[in-house]
């Protein structure tokens, strides 16, 4: 029987090579998005119908509950909610680093209560995590991070009795749409500085960071890890 997957924020560059990936392993996969525009175009770049996606804010409690309660039980669902920030504890303005670990910690959270009642027993959760960056220049983004790989941990061990599987992939910075508001000049710099501080010399691709995405949902025994494609960039 097919396996049914569920991209949570799916419609950006992580999402959509997630996706390619599933489809051609022969899985059913629904992209959830919060834009329409977007949704549209990345279920036609991935000729999915358009009754395997859904617009929706999953930040939102009564949208995300009303979703579930109108979709089929699945068996995997990740999640690629979260965003980045710059500044430190005492630069960054209080709201920001509140947004930084709201979105990333809490909305989370929110979408794994709501979706475990309609997960098949033997499926799997997804997280995204992050590494490389510092606190001192990206304080809630490091917290919000953290704070999902501790997560990642407590929910793996909860759901075992149930066969649910619980993981998270932690790229680092990875050119995709999140800098669309960059100019290209500022992007290369960022690519540049970036590359610099990775062992390997150079930063990931979205398919090598969506390879991770597919590694846990296809491998059984995974649990509870947090998989890092990030080049080293954390090692001393």
């Amino acid at each position: 029987m097919t396996e049914h997957v569920l991209l949570i924020g799916g419609t950006g560059s992580f999402g959509r090579a997630t996706a390619k990936r599933l489809l051609a392993a022969d899985y059913q996969v629904t992209l959830v998005g919060k834009h329409r525009d977007r949704l549209q175009a990345a279920q036609a770049e991935l000729h999915l119908p358009a009754d395997q996606g859904a617009v929706l804010d999953a930040a939102n409690g009564d949208q995300l509950r009303d979703f579930f309660d109108h979709q089929p039980a699945f068996d995997h669902l990740v999640s690629f909610l979260g965003g980045a920030m710059a500044g430190g504890f005492l630069s960054a303005d209080l709201a920001t680093i509140r947004r930084a670990v709201e979105d990333k910690f809490f909305a989370n959270l929110l979408l794994a209560r709501l979706a475990v009642p309609h997960l098949n027993c033997g499926g799997s959760l997804t997280f995204t995590s992050g590494s490389g960056g510092s606190p001192a220049t990206a304080s809630g983004a490091i917290i919000g991070n953290q704070a999902i790989n501790t997560m990642v941990a407590g929910l793996a061990r909860e759901l075992a009795p149930k066969k649910i599987r619980v993981n998270a992939v932690s790229p680092t910075w990875t050119p995709t749409g999140l800098w669309r508001d960059l100019s290209p000049r500022d992007r290369t710099v960022a690519e540049g500085q970036m590359a610099s501080q990775i062992p390997l010399g150079r930063v990931g691709t979205v398919d090598e960071v969506a390879q991770g995405f597919a590694f846990v949902i296809t491998n059984g025994f995974i649990n509870g890890q947090v998989v890092k494609i990030d080049g080293g960039i954390d090692l001393a």
